[in-house]
């Protein structure tokens, strides 16, 4: 079985190898460390999209909008996934982002996990009829598993989740006044032990 750092030094040399710039290539090799950790499969799709980008001319993307579509090449899902991180901080007080017409779809999702950490928020990525949850580049919650190239996606709608608790103000009082019986009054034994050394020189 290939380690982490073999898959990510393979791929980052692979980009770089087919035009892309080193910067750009040490991102590929981190997302690959992603995809394949998190079970989906990333140098599947790598291998074929760069395969592709030899022949194929991929429409590259600099500023995302809310509506997104390449009626003609479909986006590389590099380019775009780099510019999705560089702006996502922005892009969080949009309500929806629509991207339309995307190549090997399943090279942008590392993309949109790491910029879930970026912004602190969990991003819902829907992929055709594919479902992705983000949280925080932490895990990756999913009904894909499985390991197959996707060429092509023709619709991902991308929604930022508001942080919010998943519980109640009732039951965070209710814990925490169970938390309460772990507290101990403070004697004069404990202030005393809790100043310093006290009476006693051990020197």
């Amino acid at each position: 079985m290939k380690t982490l750092s073999e898959i990510d030094t393979t791929s980052k040399r692979a980009t770089k190898a087919v035009g892309f710039s080193w910067g750009i290539a040490e991102e590929v090799g981190k997302n690959m460390k992603l995809l394949e950790l998190f079970g989906l499969s990333g140098i599947k799709n790598l291998n074929k999209y760069l395969q592709d980008y030899k022949k194929k001319q991929f429409e590259k993307i600099t500023l995302i909008n809310e509506i997104n579509e390449s009626k003609k090449n479909p986006f590389c899902p590099i380019i775009l996934g780099t510019n999705f991180i560089d702006q996502v901080n922005l892009m969080d007080k949009k309500k929806n982002i629509k991207i339309h017409n995307l190549a090997f779809p399943v090279l942008f999702l590392p993309f949109v996990s790491r910029a879930s950490e970026v912004i602190g928020k969990r991003i819902f990525l829907k992929l055709d009829d594919k479902e992705f949850l983000f949280n925080l580049n932490q895990s990756i919650y999913s009904n894909y598993l499985k390991n197959e190239i996707l060429e092509n996606s023709r619709s991902i709608s991308i929604d930022f989740i508001e942080n919010t608790n998943s519980f109640s103000e009732a039951e965070w009082n209710e814990i925490y006044k169970l938390s309460e019986d772990t507290f101990v009054e403070e004697s004069d034994s404990l202030k005393m032990g809790a100043a310093g050394a006290g009476l006693t020189d051990n020197d």
